[in-house]
C-alpha cells in the first residue's frame, strides 16, 4: 500500500494532493515526500480529500511537517478532511496545528491574501 503524491502551484501555493491511507507502512515514505515542500515563508496546500484513514504514525508525520513548517515560517493548510480524518485530528489536538479549509477553492483564495 502506498500514498499517491501529486503536486503543482497555484499562483504562490504549492498544492500537494495525498490519495490512499497514511499507516505505519506508508508515513515514513510520505514525510520523506512532503518535507521537501515546506519552504522558508512557503504555503502548501495539503489536500487530504483523498485520504481515507491515517494513523498515529500518519499524526506523527503531520506532526514533524508542522514543525517544520514553524522553523521556517511557512503555513501549511489542510483541505478537504474527511469525517473520519477529521474525527481523529480532532480528538487527537491536530486540527490547532493547521490552518483548515473545506475545499481547495477556499484555500486557494485564502493563499491569495
Amino acid at each position: 500500500m502506498t500514498v499517491k503524491l501529486t503536486s503543482r502551484m497555484e499562483g504562490t501555493a504549492c498544492v500537494v494532493a495525498l490519495e490512499g491511507e497514511i499507516n505505519s507502512t506508508t508515513s515514513g515514505g510520505l514525510q520523506a515526500q512532503l518535507l521537501p515542500f515546506i519552504g522558508h515563508d512557503s504555503r502548501v496546500l495539503l489536500d487530504v480529500s483523498g485520504v481515507s484513514y491515517i494513523s498515529s504514525a500518519g499524526l506523527r508525520t503531520l506532526l514533524i511537517v508542522h514543525r517544520r513548517a514553524q522553523q521556517l515560517s511557512a503555513v501549511v493548510t489542510l483541505v478537504g478532511l474527511s469525517e473520519e480524518v477529521r474525527f481523529v485530528m480532532s480528538a487527537t489536538g491536530f486540527l490547532d496545528f493547521f490552518e483548515i479549509a473545506d475545499d481547495l477553492g477556499a484555500a486557494l483564495e485564502r493563499a491569495a491574501r
